[in-house]
């Protein structure tokens, strides 16, 4: 599956926020989409995702591609996460054949086994960081975005992160934003203008 992205624009606000972007990323690909703050990466991967709709331009699916949007396996910037629940729990809802127990042999790579069943609004910004990490990479999907994914992390952590991201995505394309490309050098750039 490839996402094609063709003369992209977008304003918000009356403000110029993308112009004329163009942009494929494939299965095997692996991006660092970059820019300054104010540039439009996180509208750009709300337009992948289908939550924006250009103002010009088209986000097309190419090849064997069964749903109309794209299905994609998400970080966004604010955790997103259900408060109530575990982070077992958050994370074995995104995937119906998923078990508690195999949520908690993936969680336990990174977090305690006495944080598992913890309410995640008793976590650490870390841990819940780390949660949601987790129920990215294991949920179905075609692709992954990943939006300041390693925001917070030491090297060590990073580097084990982007080890299993790396692993869990097989085949899948991957869009990394972050503000750093430390443990990012394999990636290819993609640019966005200030």
């Amino acid at each position: 599956m490839t996402i094609q992205l063709e003369n992209i624009c977008k304003s918000v606000a009356g403000q110029k926020v993308l112009e004329n972007v163009n942009w494929e990323i494939g299965s095997d690909d692996c991006f660092l989409l970059t820019g300054p703050e104010g540039s439009g990466k996180t509208m750009l991967l709300r337009l992948i995702l289908g939550l924006e709709k250009p103002d010009s331009g088209s986000v097309n699916l190419l090849g064997d591609y069964k749903y109309a949007s794209v299905n994609a396996g998400v970080v966004f910037q604010e955790d997103r996460l259900c408060e109530q629940f575990s982070a077992i729990e958050n994370v074995a809802m995104v995937n119906e054949r998923l078990s508690a127990m195999v949520a908690e042999e993936e969680l336990v790579k990174f977090l305690p086994s006495d944080r598992l069943s913890l309410p995640v609004s008793a976590l650490t910004p870390l841990e819940r960081r780390l949660v949601v990490m987790i129920r990215a990479c294991i949920i179905p999907s075609d692709i992954l975005l990943l939006d300041e994914v390693l925001r917070g992390m030491d090297d060590a952590l990073r580097k084990k992160v982007v080890s299993y991201i790396r692993d869990k995505a097989g085949h899948k394309g991957i869009v990394f934003v972050q503000r750093d490309d430390k443990g990012l050098e394999f990636c290819r750039r993609f640019a966005l203008e200030g």
